[in-house]
């Protein structure tokens, strides 16, 4: 398998390293609901191992734009491309469905703000996690079992629970178990959604913690939608600000939270728009 593209400059052709181009590129993307803009002409690169916080108060477009770009959610114009790992970029909306579901269940994750919309309830902790390495093709029962029990203890969950049903666990604990069954398949791109919503602010903290040493030990790219200032500081390399479906500003997690240009976003710093 190369991981090199060749690509048409002035000079002809040249070799492209698939690290040298971006994981996510998306383009002018817009979704519109009739007469209200959900967002409109986004376009942004998201690099290997790269954490991209999208930020904004409620109805900025944010949510709208995660699921665009996940492909949860028919964009009415742009693209979004993928590089897939025979080194190629993929338009998703040009993928079939089997292919675009393929690609959820394997090299994406997504942790939803409320782990019962990510989890299947009605089975055990270990049944969530190991469903997903069958989706990959594992068949063995007890290699399937002995992972989902590593995958629990790296999430700070007991191997004892691991026959526990989710409606069992705290929601600290359910969101934990969420992260474990996304990242079990070692996905090169994670979506969040308001990861840390509705948490108490010690388990909130704990979960920050978690998900900051998962991301960097995996090597993982992760776009995380956020209202919280602190988890963007926290968890992102990267800001973008968002603002009645635009991006108003974006840059470097530190330069835009520090030194922020647009009005907007010094309004969101210094706490003036409640988000």
């Amino acid at each position: 398998m190369s991981d090199e593209i060749l690509i048409e400059g002035d000079a002809g052709f040249a070799a492209v390293a698939a690290s040298e181009r971006p994981l996510l590129s998306v383009s002018g993307l817009s979704k519109i609901y009739g007469a209200r803009i959900g967002c409109i002409d986004v376009s942004f690169d998201v690099w290997p191992g790269e954490v991209l916080a999208i930020v904004g108060e409620s109805g900025s477009g944010k949510t709208t734009l995660l699921n665009c770009i996940s492909s949860r959610l028919a964009p009415t114009t742009g693209t979004v491309s993928y590089q897939m790992r025979d080194g190629r970029m993929g338009d998703v909306f040009r993928m079939s469905e089997a292919e675009r579901r393929h690609l959820m269940r394997t090299d994406w994750g997504f942790v939803h703000q409320n782990p019962i919309d990510g989890l299947r309830m009605s089975v055990s902790a270990g049944a969530n996690v190991g469903e997903r390495l069958m989706a990959v093709g594992q068949r063995h029962y007890g290699s399937i079992r002995a992972e989902a029990s590593e995958w629990l203890g790296r999430v700070e969950i007991d191997a004892d629970r691991i026959d526990d049903q989710p409606r069992a666990f705290s929601g600290g604990m359910r969101q934990r178990l969420q992260i474990a069954r996304n990242l079990v398949t070692e996905p090169r791109l994670v979506f969040m959604d308001e990861p840390t919503g509705g948490l108490d602010v010690s388990v909130q903290a704990r979960l920050l913690d978690l998900l900051r040493g998962l991301v960097s030990d995996l090597g993982l790219s992760v776009i995380i939608v956020t209202h919280d200032l602190a988890v963007a500081r926290l968890l992102s390399d990267r800001i973008l600000v968002m603002k009645e479906g635009r991006v108003i500003e974006s840059g470097l997690t530190d330069r835009v939270l520090d030194d922020p240009r647009a009005p907007y976003t010094q309004l969101l710093v210094s706490s003036i728009l409640q988000v």
